[in-house]
């Protein structure tokens, strides 16, 4: 029987059916689950849930006591909770340091994986094998600096050049991939297969001719066909290879598949898409929308999410939400207005909260004048101000975000 429950009534032992409230406030990315870790419990206690849909058939009751003062809980109908795809695992614990720290470190990183998969991609396109050991070592580098900034080199990787996307991208994916395995709680093992998976699903873009990927223009059908062919040009070379982990196989295959069924090679719909390929279609859309391409300016990492949000079909909905915890829903780089009427740029995630990120306020709009830069940590009383949404960089005429930021 489901019945709904105070949160402080939750005890070891029960069957969570479903959290009540806002998704952005949930501790756990799972819908359904047994409690079973004091941990967790601790983690549910402290959170901004105030109820949550316990299953007495599937885990343990209210204790009696508390029960017999409850005689109004509500009664709901039963129905099948959701079976979540992946287990949930504590990762090791790095110490986190700010982004301004790790960006010193992260562009080493980026510079090393950039020459790794360069070399990569020539190889490919000239026949030769593809060394799957050498890539794991940058997949390492890429989650340690993941661990200790989530957001220092995913934001830096976004600033890739034109003639550069088609590598980056690879390192940008890699990265957000590992983000994402982290925030949907996989085993150290299973974020780092996300992590190659995404180093490598679009190494079949070596087999499409480097003008089509770069040409500045619209792609005419046929080359467009030709471009959508990689999916399964990556797959054939990895297979030549011999890279024969089944993870890293299928999302270089399935990454653009959709959950409606729209998607390709295959039209793959829902749960036929495995969680991994999910995880992969949303992080290479989101590093392609966000970065400046041949034919294209990237759209700022704010708007784009809200777009990818109205994006119906396209993506799993509980994968998506956490992918934005993952990169913050202000991801550094975002301009956004403050309730002062001032525009500030997020320059690093506050571990408190999503929702009072770091920012450098430079702009009034009232005015329409640059302010003297100013660093605000909203998570502090003392800041006196908060952020009422996202701002477009080009509305304003500000050309020098990424600069502000990257400082």
């Amino acid at each position: 029987m489901l019945k709904v429950v105070s949160t402080k009534q939750v005890r070891l032992g029960m069957f969570i059916h479903e959290l009540k409230g806002s998704w952005i406030d949930h501790p756990f990315w799972k819908k359904a689950f047994k409690l079973e870790d004091s941990t967790d419990l601790k983690k549910l206690h402290a959170s901004a849930i105030k109820e949550v849909v316990i299953d007495t058939s599937k885990g343990l009751d209210v204790l009696q006591e508390v029960a017999l003062d409850k005689p109004n809980e509500q009664q709901l109908p039963i129905s099948k909770p959701i079976e979540e795809p992946q287990a949930i695992h504590q990762t090791a614990q790095v110490k986190r340091v700010t982004a301004a720290e790790e960006r010193v470190r992260a562009k080493q990183v980026i510079s090393a994986s950039r020459k790794a998969v360069t070399s990569m991609f020539n190889d490919a396109r000239m026949g030769k094998a593809i060394k799957a050991e050498a890539a794991m070592q940058f997949v390492d580098d890429i989650a340690d600096s993941v661990s200790r900034n989530e957001g220092a080199l995913i934001s830096l990787v976004r600033l890739k050049t034109k003639d550069d996307y088609t590598y980056m991208h690879s390192v940008a994916v890699c990265a957000l991939m590992v983000a994402l395995g982290k925030e949907l709680g996989m085993s150290e093992s299973d974020v780092k297969q996300a992590g190659l998976a995404g180093l490598l699903h679009d190494i079949g873009k070596a087999a499409v001719p480097i003008d089509v990927l770069n040409k500045p223009g619209a792609l005419t059908d046929d080359e467009f066909s030709m471009v959508k062919l990689h999916p399964e040009r990556g797959h054939e070379l990895l297979i030549q290879a011999n890279i024969t982990d089944p993870v890293t196989l299928d999302v270089c295959l399935h990454h653009h598949e959709k959950v409606n069924g729209t998607g390709y090679p295959h039209r793959l719909q829902g749960d036929a898409i495995s969680l991994f390929a999910r995880m992969g279609a949303v992080c290479d859309v989101y590093d392609a929308i966000t970065s400046n391409r041949p034919y294209k300016e990237g759209w700022e990492p704010g708007v784009s999410l809200q777009r990818m949000a109205q994006w119906a079909g396209h993506f799993d909905d509980v994968v998506f939400k956490a992918f934005v915890k993952s990169v913050g829903i202000y991801p550094i780089g975002s301009m956004v207005k403050l309730k002062s009427g001032r525009l500030a740029v997020v320059i690093d995630q506050s571990p408190k909260s999503l929702l009072t990120p770091i920012v450098k306020v430079f702009f009034s709009t009232k005015s329409k004048t640059r302010l003297p830069v100013e660093v605000l940590d909203l998570s502090k009383g003392s800041a006196n101000d908060a952020i009422v949404g996202h701002e477009d960089p080009v509305f304003w005429g500000v050309h020098d975000v990424d600069k502000l930021w990257a400082e």
